[in-house]
């Protein structure tokens, strides 16, 4: 199947990469407007502001630092509820602010509501942000005609916002032949399937490279030893195991993915299952018995070394 392209377009208002920005995507009504906490001030001075729309508080989990932490709302006047969020102590986690609003200012407070609920649950299933918000909303209902376009209006959101560095809603990578969950209809199912394995401790990983994100399967199993010399990634494995995402197995002898686990890079996923600094390029093969290296390496007609 051929890939669509598009264009989103970045408009940087201070004229600064770390500044308030905005985003569109050409032939959606949608718009995006993005702030730094420091920043908000100016920001809601802005007429989108006060437009009906969804708008997300993103920060770091001071409880479990390898998640981001994000509240979800809606409102007639997104200004309004972002202000009062602002003054709650229990939210002072958030660093940036991110408005979803229409440039035809054709949602209403029903359509508001229904993108909520729904943002909320996609979040959920990509599980890579836990959730800020106490009591979420009901299902809302909605004409069938305007569902439709609402989904499609959130088909745009889940491009956009990964662009300006919100990945909350982009699910993980699973297996080709596993079902998934959701997912991003616009990008392709193209993704490497990699197996780490140690003949002489016994344990194996799985794992998949997609869309540049290096993500190990749960089920995956990692050494349970301590004595190695240098694991430059032993702080990732100690919070990742603190946060019971890497929990003990039924064997002693391992550890056991008790999740999916996306890493910056397949070295890293390969120090955290082996505690000790590895070449993820040459640790991880794939089902052909290629190495990741020689396999990044064929795509660019580059000769393996003699």
């Amino acid at each position: 199947m051929t890939v669509q392209g598009r264009s989103v377009r970045l408009y940087l208002v201070e004229g600064t990469p770390t500044g308030i920005l905005t985003a569109e995507i050409m032939n959606w009504t949608g718009h995006v407007l993005v702030s730094p906490r420091s920043r908000l001030g100016d920001a809601l001075l802005r007429d989108e502001a006060s437009r009906t729309g969804v708008y997300f508080l993103v920060g770091d989990d001071p409880d479990q630092p390898t998640k981001s932490r994000v509240y979800i709302g809606e409102g007639d006047s997104v200004v309004d509820r972002i202000k009062s969020h602002a003054r709650d102590a229990s939210k002072d986690f958030w660093t940036r602010a991110c408005l979803v609003t229409s440039k035809d200012m054709n949602l209403t407070k029903a359509h508001a509501r229904y993108l909520e609920n729904r943002l909320i649950d996609l979040t959920k299933q990509a599980d890579r942000a836990n959730l800020a918000n106490g009591n979420e909303p009901g299902p809302k209902s909605l004409p069938e005609s305007d569902i439709a376009d609402m989904e499609f209006f959130i088909s745009q959101v889940q491009v956009v916002l990964p662009v300006i560095g919100f990945d909350f809603l982009r699910p993980h990578a699973k297996p080709a032949s596993a079902p998934s969950g959701a997912s991003i209809a616009t990008i392709p199912s193209k993704q490497i399937e990699l197996v780490l394995s140690s003949a002489k401790h016994g344990y194996q990983a799985r794992a998949v490279e997609f869309d540049g994100e290096f993500t190990v399967l749960a089920g995956s199993r990692a050494t349970a030893k301590s004595d190695f010399a240098v694991n430059s990634y032993g702080l990732l494995r100690q919070q990742l195991i603190k946060d019971g995402r890497i929990v003990p197995d039924s064997d002693v002898e391992f550890l056991k993915f008790a999740e999916d686990v996306s890493f910056p890079s397949a070295s890293a996923a390969a120090a955290v299952i082996s505690n000790r600094n590895a070449n993820g390029r040459t640790a991880w093969k794939l089902p052909t018995g290629q190495t990741l290296k020689e396999w990044q390496d064929a795509q660019l007609g580059v000769s393996p070394a003699p």
